[in-house]
């Protein structure tokens, strides 16, 4: 009992940490004159990401690099599949034509290069520098394509992202440096002891610190993206809901891994086999189900929702029965190898191939 309520105390140290840094650094650049635009795509992007990077980081300073590259990993693949497909559910989900042509591109690149740098069975310093690097770079790529937005774009921004009436209470540079340092103490303290319960979980249920990462850590520490996505849908922002999850994904394969795996030092980030020989592999494929399924129509229907929801639900059943040695474990794996994953991809071409309803 202990640790459950040291895990729900972490979560939401976690969440309100990343609220009070994301409120804090939002207001400090405002005040500085940084567009909401900037801002927007920068540090309220990253700030739902925050928990993701200070679990990943935490678990690596303890020693627990299985649960960095499950929390990750895992993370990726309940994005897509339970957040977009939950979002489907309240609402079909429009696609902007830029995802579709650009960030889900990214996200397959980083896919993809997260699956070559750990051939090797490590993420060593050099390929978190890599990381890192490619971050800092995507990030600047969208402040400065940020400066072609449309008009409609900036006023969309402004009306979600503003600086603080000069009688706020945040107005003052004081009180965002606080809510900057509350929110990163927030972030320390609660990846500390998510980590801590988390391993006694996995501990207490015979199964490795990865697993747990790939499950019950990757879910908690997605919350903000759920919340923000799902608040996204039912306010009819179903653009800013797509755009959120992909994105997302993309930092935490470029900022979570590269600052864990430079917080590693030489000994690097350790890949473990049934990473490389599945999940991975998992995520990869999740981040290329996404352009199909964007493309057919440009939105998300409730259906491809349900599909995205069923699969996460299967994907999680796999990893018990494989943590357990189940005997059920093989007639499971072949059914959904042998049917239900080639029924889906037949799904998928029809709906491809059906007529487009236009960019949205």
């Amino acid at each position: 009992m202990l640790h459950f309520l040291m895990f729900a105390a972490g979560l939401a140290a976690l969440v309100v940490g990343a609220d009070l840094l994301v409120r804090g650094a939002s207001r400090l650049a405002l005040s500085f004159g940084i567009s909401p635009l900037v801002v927007g795509l920068t540090i309220v992007a990253f700030g739902t990401s925050a928990p993701e990077m200070a679990v990943s980081t935490g678990a690596v300073l303890n020693g627990q690099t299985g649960l960095a590259m499950g929390n990750v990993v895992g993370s990726n693949i309940f994005n897509v599949l339970f957040i977009l497909g939950l979002s489907a559910l309240i609402a079909p989900l429009v696609v902007h034509v830029q995802i579709i042509r650009q960030e889900v591109p990214i996200l397959m690149g980083a896919s993809l290069l997260l699956l070559v740098l750990g051939l090797d069975g490590r993420i060593s310093l050099t390929d978190a520098a890599l990381l890192f690097g490619l971050l800092l770079a995507y990030t600047v790529f969208l402040v400065v394509q940020s400066r072609r937005e449309t008009q409609a774009a900036q006023a969309e921004f402004e009306a979600e992202i503003h600086a603080p009436a000069a009688g706020a209470w945040d107005a003052r540079l004081p009180v965002q440096i606080a809510l900057i340092v509350a929110g990163l103490a927030l972030l320390v303290l609660g990846s500390d002891w998510l980590v801590d319960a988390a391993v006694v979980f996995a501990k207490a249920l015979g199964v490795s610190d990865l697993v747990i990462g790939l499950t019950i850590v990757a879910a908690g520490t997605s919350m903000p993206e759920v919340a923000t996505s799902v608040a996204a849908a039912l306010k009819g922002e179903r653009d800013i809901a797509v755009g959120n999850v992909v994105g997302s994904s993309t930092f935490n394969i470029l900022g979570c891994l590269g600052l864990a795996g430079l917080a590693a030092g030489s000994e690097g980030l350790v890949v473990a086999p049934s990473l490389m020989a599945f999940d991975i592999w998992v995520m990869l494929a999740v981040a290329l189900a996404c352009l199909p399924i964007f493309l057919s129509g440009r939105e998300i229907a409730r259906w491809e929702g349900a599909v995205f929801l069923g699969y996460y639900v299967a994907y999680v059943s796999y990893l018990i029965l494989a943590a357990q040695q189940h005997d059920a474990l093989h007639t499971y794996s072949a059914v959904m190898l042998g049917f239900v994953i080639p029924l889906t991809v037949v799904t998928l071409v029809v709906s491809l191939i059906r007529p487009s309803r236009g960019v949205q």
